[in-house]
């Protein structure tokens, strides 16, 4: 089976998105003309017709395969273990990143045509990719006549840039490669011309291994990424590329989770390949690893309270310039919750993820994307997010808000001493800048002096106007950066005036509830809720004690569940709670409360308790700092819970600090506060959670 890899795509393209697809589309895509997308749709019709299927045409052009599915899945297969005729543009890319980053340090500009076979125009075309690409992971492609090309750069930068790459462009062969590779099939050549076999397939086996021990799971584009990682590392290591800089502050936390699991790996890694990774080479892939997100959001951890309580301002603020409530939406908030702790992680640590997805949010959520993007500046303003985070969190808030496109309109008008020529131009160019804006209308000076501003949400003039109290913005007619971040600042600015003009969007009373369940399904979580909420209103104990080593007042405590038989074990149950404070700070920022908590199979029930020390200490907090412990919280759990005992206790948790009362409440040693308190809190819950539904 002869093949290009243009005809391939063509035909991958076309099964993925029967009848979406349009000869215009393809040669959009594929970056050819369409009268090249012509030529190789008649080889691609031969193709199909030597597997007895056909190409057919929609109404609307658009292509699709037709004949018989075990014909179709032939096709698959043959074009699986086929090699194309030639390569694409991003393969050819993949391996001049490679040259570049394995085989010295200046090339010449003929020599690495010739290597990559392709002219020196066309090299030249994929080092300017290649220059934008690397800029964004601060590293340096520079090229110098009659020296060559050369890269610079750290060294965990150009791991991150190239398994970035390789993640973006190669995903799905990544992935086939490993399925093939977990169905004890052989792979005859290197993977994407680079990976052993032999180094996947160890790694997926041992990465696998470690979260089945673990308890743990990724979602499966960071699973996919950590392996890739790892073999990354693997063959830099391998090829003598070792890292040159400490890797931020995951170095002094040796003790963390993430470290230990990724260090044991290692071992097992040098055992069975004997490579020599070192102690960064740990903490580097210890990074990628904390930075990686929880597949499944009751997972999450419950001591990230300062957390908690940013991403309910987050929704607040998002609700109230959206004029939509959100903040009942506890699913919204776990979401996010799942979704920020690595989030941020990976800003910290300059690791940001590329989302393929983001211009397309960014057209049919622009309002949205407006409303997080201002919220994210207003409540994490030490953390720049770029656009890419942002709209995997637009997407949260999207399918909260269930909706398939936004419905405010923003109205403007272009005003200019004539209404005519440049002034179309300006508005043809503001409408293409700006997808936001709905409708713009271009006016005079006089037709604006007769019009009701009103019914304008954005004016903009490329004069200055006679009215007083009207606001506008001055620009050039051929609207420059400037004017450009102006606009964009004033719609960001005034987001909540304009989305309240109109209705963002109906959410029906329907619209906010879970996919329906069966009855047994929803009587299991009403049975859930019901023993969780017992569980902590009969275990609640207010305790004071003047015993100055907050160990030991935690000790008397779990001996004292053990004594009333809530737990079985209080030596494992008192070990836990030790390592749990050593892995992290425990004490809440800005309070002097710290919570204590675990999980564990002798743990019977949910329990909730507080005591008040007498004589204060000082302990780690959860940003790192020292916090004064005066009111000891212990919060315990059985290892398994439900989705609903998990939220029971994400409730008490994000609560603690949620006002200043509730926060005098929690610390002061009335019980029938402390009581009342929970009491409402779960009545709220129940409230929104059931008694609407």
């Amino acid at each position: 089976m002869f093949i290009t890899s243009r005809e391939k795509s063509i035909i991958d393209l076309v099964m993925k998105t029967s009848g979406k697809h349009t000869p215009q589309s393809l040669a959009s895509y594929l970056h050819v003309s369409v009268r090249t997308i012509q030529r190789d749709l008649k080889a691609v019709e031969n193709i199909l017709k030597s597997f007895e299927l056909l190409l057919k045409r929609t109404t609307n052009d658009g292509l699709m395969i037709e004949g018989k599915n075990e014909h179709i899945f032939k096709l698959m297969q043959q074009l699986y273990y086929v090699h194309p005729t030639d390569e694409t543009p991003e393969e050819k890319k993949l391996q001049l990143l490679i040259i570049l980053l394995h085989e010295g340090s200046f090339f010449k500009i003929k020599v690495l045509a010739h290597q990559l076979g392709v002219s020196v125009t066309t090299l030249a075309s994929y080092l300017d990719d290649l220059t934008n690409w690397l800029d964004k992971f601060t590293i340096d492609l520079s090229r110098k006549r009659g020296v060559g090309v050369s890269i610079t750069g750290n060294e965990a930068n150009k791991r991150r840039a190239l398994a970035t790459y390789l993640l973006f462009h190669f995903h799905e062969e990544l992935l086939e490669s490993l399925y093939i590779l977990m169905k004890d099939m052989e792979l005859e050549d290197s993977v994407l011309g680079y990976f052993p076999p032999d180094y996947l397939m160890i790694i997926d086996e041992l990465v696998n291994r470690m979260f089945e021990k673990g308890k743990m799971r990724l979602a499966d584009n960071d699973y996919l990424g950590l392996v890739v990682h790892i073999a990354i590392t693997l063959k830099r290591v391998e090829s003598n590329f070792l890292l040159d800089e400490p890797i931020g502050e995951i170095e002094e936390e040796e003790t963390t989770n993430a470290f230990q699991l990724m260090d044991q790996l290692c071992d097992e890694l040098k055992s069975k390949l004997s490579i020599p990774l070192t102690k960064r080479d740990v903490q580097y892939l210890a990074v990628i690893l904390k930075g990686s997100k929880l597949q499944d959001s009751d997972t999450i951890a419950y001591d990230r309270i300062m957390l908690g309580q940013i991403i309910k301002n987050i929704i607040q603020d998002v609700s109230s310039q959206l004029h939509v409530d959100l903040t009942r939406d506890f699913s919204l908030f776990q979401g996010l919750f799942a979704h920020m702790e690595p989030s941020i992680f990976r800003l910290k640590h300059q690791t940001g993820l590329f989302n393929p997805l983001t211009a397309q949010i960014k057209k049919k959520y622009p309002v949205l994307f407006m409303a997080v993007r201002n919220s994210l500046e207003k409540e994490i303003p030490d953390i720049s997010f770029p656009d890419d985070e942002v709209a995997f969190i637009v997407l949260h808030f999207g399918s909260a808000l269930l909706m398939n496109e936004e419905k405010p309109t923003i109205h403007g008008v272009v005003v200019c001493p004539t209404g005519i020529g440049t002034s179309k131009m300006l508005a043809s160019r503001i409408k293409k800048e700006f997808q936001e804006i709905n409708t713009i209308e271009v006016k005079t000076i006089k037709e604006m002096q007769q019009s009701n501003v009103d019914e304008f949400d954005i004016i903009i003039s490329t004069v200055r106007l006679p009215f007083d109290e009207v606001h506008y913005i001055l620009v050039s007619p051929l609207l420059s950066d400037e004017d450009i971040q102006m606009i964009r600042s004033y719609l960001q600015s005034n987001l909540q005036q304009l989305t309240g003009k109109k209705e963002y969007v109906k959410i029906r009373d329907k619209e906010m509830r879970q996919e329906s369940s069966s009855l047994l399904d929803v009587l299991q979580e009403m049975k859930d809720v019901q023993t969780g909420i017992e569980a902590i209103l009969n275990n609640l104990r207010i305790y004071r004690k003047s015993i100055p080593d907050y160990t030991c007042v935690l000790k008397e405590m779990v001996i004292e569940l053990e004594q009333e038989s809530l737990i079985t074990d209080a030596d494992v149950v008192f070990q836990k709670l030790l390592d749990r404070e050593k892995m992290g700070g425990l004490g809440i920022p800005h309070t002097n409360m710290g919570l204590f908590h675990c999980r564990d199979d002798s743990i019977q029930e949910l329990i909730f308790q507080i005591c008040h020390l007498d004589s204060p200490c000082v302990i780690k907090g959860m940003d790192g700092k020292e916090v004064t412990l005066k009111h000891l919280l212990l919060m315990l759990s059985p290892d398994k819970l439900s989705l609903k005992e998990q939220e029971i206790l994400s409730l008490i948790s994000t609560s603690l600090i949620e006002t200043d009362t509730a926060l005098m409440i929690y610390s002061s040693s009335n019980e029938e506060m402390i009581r009342g308190k929970l009491e409402d809190l779960f009545s709220t819950y129940l409230q929104n959670k059931w008694i609407k539904e």
